[in-house]
């Protein structure tokens, strides 16, 4: 499954199996998090009333002539996205609990937000997962300046942050002209891992 994971930029308008969705969402819901304070939630999005509005509102972004980038068409395709969202403030009430005893709730405790890491998780598991279905799936952001037009939209809370998206279907490899993985080549362990000493 892991060797097979990569990042899929291009679908197919085949629907994905609700059956599927289920155990990618149930796979996100295995992730760990510090406390299992479980400070994340996810808004699956499927079909055209819920997929237009969201892919509109990321074109209108990427359409700006200051933000051109790779185009979303191919992507849009997808039937599925389902958006990952962290919520700091779960984590600053579980640790203030007695039995790990940060009453005041400072973020100086933190030396990295838990609450976004751990969210990231869900979104691994999603990508992970997505494979066992033999489908494809492509982690990617929603620019911040979106995020106040995307809570409103969907109705998502002030407290949570979306920390990006997965898009899930059925891959479209004629269509798929790949990502940077076409001119950087993944690290060797030689160069990544550092054994005992830097």
């Amino acid at each position: 499954m892991i060797s097979k994971r990569k990042m899929v930029r291009a679908y197919t308008t085949e629907p994905v199996d609700p059956a599927a969705v289920q155990r990618i969402l149930a796979a996100a819901n295995k992730a760990p998090s510090a406390g299992f304070s479980q400070g994340y939630a996810l808004l699956a999005l499927e079909g055209p009333e819920q997929l237009g509005p969201f892919w509109q509102l990321l074109s209108s972004y990427h359409g700006a002539e200051e933000n051109a980038g790779p185009s979303f068409d191919p992507v849009t395709n997808a039937p599925v996205v389902i958006v990952p969202l962290s919520c700091k403030e779960i984590y600053l009430d579980r640790y203030a609990r007695p039995d790990k005893g940060w009453t005041d709730r400072d973020e100086a405790h933190w030396p990295v937000p838990y609450w976004d890491i751990d969210t990231g998780f869900t979104a691994l598991l999603m990508l992970l997962a997505a494979v066992d279905e033999e489908l494809g799936a492509l982690f990617f952001g929603i620019p911040p300046d979106l995020i106040p037009q995307f809570r409103q939209m969907f109705g998502v809370p002030e407290r949570y942050l979306p920390i990006g998206a997965v898009a899930i279907g059925h891959p479209d490899p004629a269509a798929d002209k790949g990502g940077s993985a076409r001119v950087i080549r993944r690290r060797s362990l030689d160069d990544l891992v550092h054994r005992g000493r830097w």
